[in-house]
């Protein structure tokens, strides 16, 4: 094996082991890919991503003035804006509209398309987790599977409740910021104790949820709203210098500072594809300020469509890339070579042989959140067996 070739069963064992110690700090990040992991009958994702999302909206609101919104968005790098844009910008329009008209809509107008495309995606992303075993069961089962010193955190921004719905299948208590059950109120001060029993979960959802409103009052609460006067908190990235400043939003992203920052922490990051520039802001500066903690991102495809995600690794050394057919670790971009047959690996290594060339193409699958949930699954076994062991040494 040459330099720039990496063997990915020993990439998959080092990660194996930063997670299979009960004392380190473990967390995810979990992003809009892994939804796309979970599939109908008709094998179709059960959540769509954001291009099929905007599409999705898009035309369920035709002809209520959601072309003209999109029509004045400029995305570079972007064939079309996406319903994030389109619901900043409706955002953006409402706070400097005043008694005037923009493209024809007024303020009133302007805040009832903001409503209908909340609605939108809820409808779109409000869907119920399958009761079969999904990648999401996997992770949940992972995590009440094994005895641990910390409380396993989740990250993510996406607005579903599929991660919940998993925790709640198995029985897994989790906190979330929010206290209480017809109407759960947003507890700052809970969230700032660190004591917590550690088979609990730490949930942070760092650009709201479908169940998160904001009333005429200004408080924020977790539940179903009754009223139109309540607003829906999702709130996209494109918005952090303005919205992500306010509560909840703030100590969503103080949770994942502090993870970071200090003691042995590991984070896996899946279905996340680097595009958030604050997120990735926090996640860099944090991980170079704290050389004891390590973020393994999984990721989907070949390594060639993750740029950000190759420039943030280039920042901080602690920072691992697994792709799908190269590796970025400790500085270096490495090609996948597999140099073992272990069966156990089959489910996330895949080698193709190449006649012409006499060689071979091998994949790492680990970046795929449906593959990850069985290498979590197995894991659960492989820990137990350690376990046994050493009870009788």
């Amino acid at each position: 094996m040459t330099e720039q070739e990496a063997s990915p069963t020993r990439q998959i064992n080092i990660l194996r082991q930063a997670l299979s110690s009960d004392k380190n700090k473990v967390a995810f990040l979990l992003g809009a890919g892994c939804p796309l992991s979970v599939r109908t009958k008709e094998k179709e994702p059960l959540i769509q991503d954001i291009v099929g999302l905007t599409k999705i909206v898009c035309e369920t609101l035709k002809g209520k003035g959601i072309e003209r919104i999109k029509n004045r968005i400029s995305v570079p790098k972007l064939k079309d804006p996406t319903i994030e844009d389109i619901l900043s910008h409706v955002r953006l329009l409402i706070e400097v509209v005043g008694e005037d008209k923009i493209n024809e809509l007024n303020k009133i107008e302007l805040e009832s398309l903001e409503r209908k495309i909340c609605q939108s995606i809820t409808e779109a992303v409000g869907k119920e987790l399958p009761e079969q075993s999904t990648s999401y069961h996997h992770l949940a089962a992972w995590i009440g599977g094994i005895p641990r010193v910390n409380p396993i955190e989740i990250f993510t921004p996406n607005y579903d409740l599929l991660i919940e719905s998993a925790l709640e299948s198995k029985n897994i208590p989790y906190f979330d910021g929010f206290i209480g059950s017809k109407k759960a109120f947003f507890d700052l001060h809970s969230i700032e104790q660190e004591k917590l029993p550690s088979r609990w979960v730490k949930l942070w959802k760092l650009h709201g949820s479908i169940n998160w409103w904001n009333d005429q009052k200004g408080n924020v609460f977790r539940g179903h709203s009754k009223t139109e006067n309540n607003k829906q908190m999702i709130y996209p990235s494109h918005l952090k210098y303005n919205q992500s400043r306010r509560m909840p939003y703030l100590a969503m992203q103080d949770r994942l500072s502090h993870f970071l920052s200090s003691g042995q922490a590991v984070m896996i990051t899946s279905g996340y594809s680097f595009a958030d520039e604050h997120l990735n802001e926090i996640l860099t500066s944090r991980l170079s300020a704290n050389p004891r903690a390590i973020c393994f991102a999984l990721l989907y495809d070949t390594l060639d469509k993750y740029p950000i995600a190759l420039e943030c690794a280039k920042r901080v050394t602690n920072l691992s890339l697994i792709s799908q057919d190269k590796t970025y670790i400790g500085g270096e971009e490495k090609t996948w070579m597999e140099t073992t047959k272990d069966e156990h690996y089959k489910d996330y290594i895949e080698e193709k042989e190449i006649k012409e060339a006499k060689d071979k193409i091998v994949k790492c699958n680990l970046g795929d959140f449906a593959k990850f949930g069985k290498f979590l699954i197995n894991q659960i076994g492989s820990e137990e067996i350690e376990r046994k062991q050493n009870s009788h040494d």
